[in-house]
């Protein structure tokens, strides 16, 4: 395997490959430059996050919407079903719903549901209740053995509820040289913390919320972890192993619960990012609640571009159609839109589709095939993407790399890029080359402690080895005129995350998305006419899955 730093003399836009003697695949004429049809990826955008689509929640009227809406549109391209001849990949899912009316003490604090605290239980089993379960703080909740750390050493969970804070102690130490400093490990992910604690037979974990270290505020735990959760169906054995209750708890309860048991926890913070911790607080948690369980299965809309000489090996799109659905008991607007997050990222997906599926018809297919993904439940924990990884319609080890989409850029065109993690792969280096020939600059994220890489679907396909970016948008506005329009559109923005007011806006300047779509088509076509593998760097959580044949300072500059 070469170097990849792809180097093509022909304009930005235009097809090349880091293997030069290797022309376009069944080229007849010269490829034409790309324009991408922002009236087209506008309009995508604006229907997927209109009102009729009801938010886009799995197993919904608004998914059914979604599925239709994007079935016809990468059929009217021309892609294959690749589900079957199907584009639709069911997905098994349950939905538990916690029911609103819960009972809550801990350390005798009477608690409200939703202000205080939020819990559900991903159990069939008709509801939760649990009584003077032993509550133990047990840090960051982190067993790494290759961080020498292990905040489970000695204590035994079973029957016992975990009180956990977010992130890891590289957010609380970044000069400590402990993890990975302010950049989010996996083990400060929500996700790792509930499946740690299940692997160490707890009873339940609750997680203390603080707006800085988890990147956003309480409202967004409000707003997600209420209503009905969806999950993957699970074997008996792995459901079995799983907490009976989780959630979330706010700084303010949990000040209030450390206080009752005697012990101060900013003083207990600061011990935690010092070095690993349990401690039993001597006090118990009283928990009741309802709760039902639903099946049915989800969908991921998958759609394969046909490769013309290596059609075995996979580029794969993903991008996450859901978002979290309407909620009845609000008062005024009851639905998440979901325009950002993330009909924005999908619409970006159907227009590199159609710009690929055009240049085959006209004689310049990629050799390789490139495989759309629409997923499923990525709120609730990257469901759709997780469940293709284990159950893949192609082979992990044909799928050449993963290109995600979530959210693009609604505030104009930058100077500089961002590639969310960066510094774990080869893949990377085509980004980089193409920004370049923008004029723009690859940079790592500005907030890299909100664990964005561990965020999104490509996560799931990462785990596996398959490198994997998740980029777009920048920092830096092109012009004055960009920045003050950014500036002004990011105060209407503010707080939309997973709220009501992620919504379409006809005033959005889609142009920078624009730029963002280029480089990835610009991506595609280089790869995709290559025969390189690109592996992940020495040094990085994946290296040995399918390690770099190159050297690269990891340092995410």
């Amino acid at each position: 395997m070469r170097r990849l730093y792809p180097v093509c003399a022909l304009a930005m836009l235009s097809a090349c490959s880091p293997n030069s003697a290797q022309p376009d695949a069944n080229s007849s004429a010269a490829l034409k430059p790309v324009q991408m049809n922002e009236a087209r990826f506008r309009n995508d955008i604006k229907n997927l996050s209109s009102d009729e689509f009801e938010g886009r929640a799995p197993t919904t009227h608004g998914e059914k919407l979604t599925l239709d809406y994007l079935s016809k549109a990468f059929a009217e391209m021309g892609l294959k079903g690749a589900y079957q001849g199907s584009f639709l990949q069911p997905v098994p899912m349950v939905s538990y719903t916690a029911y609103d009316a819960q009972q809550i003490s801990l350390a005798g604090l009477p608690l409200t549901y939703r202000k205080d605290i939020v819990l559900n239980s991903r159990h069939d089993n008709g509801g939760v209740n649990i009584e003077n379960a032993p509550l133990v703080f047990v840090g960051y909740g982190v067993n790494a053995p290759e961080y020498g750390w292990n905040d489970y050493q000695d204590v035994d969970m079973k029957g016992k509820i975990a009180v956990i804070l977010v992130n890891d102690p590289g957010f609380a130490r970044p000069d400590s040289g402990k993890f990975n400093g302010k950049a989010m490990t996996y083990y400060g992910r929500w996700s790792y913390k509930f499946e740690e604690a299940s692997r160490q037979g707890a009873l339940g974990a609750l997680i203390i919320h603080d707006t800085e270290p988890a990147s956003y505020p309480w409202s967004v735990v409000e707003n997600s972890w209420t209503g009905a959760q969806q999950d993957l169906v699970l074997s008996k054995t792995e459901q079995d192993s799983r907490v009976q209750v989780e959630g979330w708890l706010t700084l303010d309860a949990a000040t209030q619960l450390f206080e009752k048991a005697g012990l101060s926890l900013p003083t207990l913070m600061a011990r935690a990012a010092d070095s690993p911790i349990n401690l039993p607080l001597e006090q118990t948690a009283n928990i009741a609640f309802k709760n039902k369980a639903e099946y049915a299965n989800s969908y991921n809309v998958v759609a394969t571009l046909p490769g013309t000489q290596q059609a075995d090996e996979q580029i794969l799109f993903t991008g996450h159609w859901d978002h979290i659905g309407k909620d009845d008991s609000k008062e005024g607007d009851k639905i998440y839109n979901g325009a950002m997050d993330n009909a924005s990222g999908i619409a970006g997906i159907l227009e590199i589709a159609r710009q690929l599926a055009d240049n085959a018809k006209q004689g310049h297919g990629l050799a390789r095939s490139v495989t759309f993904i629409a997923t499923t439940g990525e709120e609730q924990g990257l469901l759709g993407s997780r469940y293709y990884a284990a159950n893949p319609i192609y082979p992990i080890d044909k799928t050449v790399a993963v290109l995600n989409l979530d959210s693009t850029n609604i505030y104009g065109k930058t100077k500089d890029f961002t590639i969310v993690g960066k510094g774990k792969s080869e893949l990377e280096n085509y980004l980089v080359d193409a920004a370049k020939q923008q004029n723009r600059i690859a940079l790592g994220e500005k907030n890299p402690a909100s664990g964005g890489f561990f965020r999104s679907d490509h996560f799931s396909f990462a785990k596996l080895g398959v490198p994997a970016v998740f980029a777009g948008g920048g920092s830096e506005p092109i012009d004055a005129a960009t920045a003050s329009y950014k500036t002004q559109m990011q105060a209407t923005m503010k707080g939309c995350y997973h709220n009501v007011c992620d919504e379409y806006h006809e005033d959005w300047d889609l142009s920078g998305a624009i730029q963002d779509l280029e480089v990835y088509y610009q991506v595609t076509r280089t790869l995709g006419n290559s025969q390189d593998w690109p592996g992940y760097y020495q040094g990085t959580e994946f290296n040995s899955l399918r390690p770099a044949k190159t050297e690269f300072a990891t340092t995410a500059k």
